[in-house]
């Protein structure tokens, strides 16, 4: 079990599992990590990191108010769930800036497209009774507004699908063959590692695959049932791209200003050069999206190898350079 604590897949996801395993532990003193993790659908690290963070919930920061929940590294024991019994509960105090935020914030999710009708429901409830205990608070919250961006409607439909296992229908954009494909997934998990990402089963590739939400032009949920195969979660705490073993081996060497790439990038190895820089062999899918690494490397690296992937390399700079040349003479 020993490991890293994994990055959790976004906040309202980690909030929502981390409200269930408050009643799940209570109901179950020394249960077995592995059992909880499974239940879940969690890696172990990930559990790990959740009960790291309980400890610091209560409804005060007064001894014995919050949980005193830990783990001897296979069983997880609660010392004093009574913490959150009737008998503990004292009548929530806000200050009107935190009124004024948890109503504008609550509002704004309750637009979220995809949003589940029995949550929107609770949370428009939940709204109304913040509004009633916070008084004139509540009047400057109404002169504010949140709008979210596309990807939230897609997040919404995401997380509606997998909540109520269905399949999806999505058009996507890959960068990498500047094209817009039609796809049929089965959405695993959302995950978030600098961008929010969907983890699906490809119908057309009959494969794993990561979707970036902001990159899904249009979503359907559709009425089919979503049934992925049994597969084992990734911990995806190094990097969200994890070569396999069979992916083509790509050569990049890389000067001084350049070593950040072997901080970045999965790699087989990372040689020294005489001139201070690394010579790296990593592997991916589709070696054509390191082309964008070699455009933004500059002088500071290069492809070597595969020839045909390092010549692609060149003439996309070469391209890329008469561009700009073109636009400074026009200008």
């Amino acid at each position: 079990m020993a490991g890293k604590p994994v990055r959790p897949a976004n906040a309202i996801d980690q909030t929502r599992r981390m409200l269930s395993l408050v009643t799940y532990l209570r109901e179950r003193p020394g249960a077995r990590i592995e059992d909880v993790a499974r239940a879940f659908g969690i890696t172990e690290d990930e559990l790990v990191s959740d009960l790291d963070v309980l400890p610091m919930c209560g409804t005060s920061f007064r001894g014995g108010d919050l949980l005193d929940i830990d783990t001897d590294g296979e069983r997880i024991w609660w010392h004093n769930p009574a913490a959150l019994g009737a008998e503990a509960a004292e009548p929530l105090r806000l200050a009107a800036d935190e009124a004024t935020a948890l109503l504008v914030a609550a509002r704004a999710v309750a637009t979220l497209p995809g949003l589940r009708e029995s949550d929107r429901q609770a949370l428009l409830r939940a709204t109304a009774k913040v509004e009633t205990a916070a008084g004139e608070a509540a009047g400057a919250s109404a002169r504010l507004s949140v709008t979210f961006e596309s990807e939230g409607g897609v997040f919404a439909d995401v997380d509606r699908a997998i909540a109520e296992r269905r399949r999806l229908w999505i058009r996507y954009y890959s960068p990498a063959r500047d094209e817009l494909s039609e796809r049929e997934i089965d959405p695993i998990r959302l995950v978030s590692v600098g961008h929010t990402y969907v983890e699906a089963w490809c119908r057309r590739s009959e494969a794993r695959r990561t979707f970036r939400l902001d990159r899904v032009a249009e979503i359907k949920i559709l009425d089919e049932p979503s049934a992925p195969p049994e597969i084992e979660l990734r911990d995806l705490s190094e990097a969200l791209v994890q070569p396999a073993a069979e992916d083509p081996e790509v050569v990049v060497e890389v000067g001084p200003g350049g070593r950040w790439v072997a901080e970045y990038y999965p790699h087989d190895s990372a040689d020294e050069l005489p001139d201070g820089g690394l010579r790296i062999t990593l592997r991916t899918p589709d070696p054509a999206s390191l082309k964008r690494l070699a455009l933004r490397l500059g002088r500071d690296g290069r492809i070597v190898a595969p020839d045909d992937l390092a010549d692609s390399a060149r003439r996309a700079a070469r391209e890329a350079l008469a561009a700009y040349d073109g636009a400074g003479t026009a200008g």
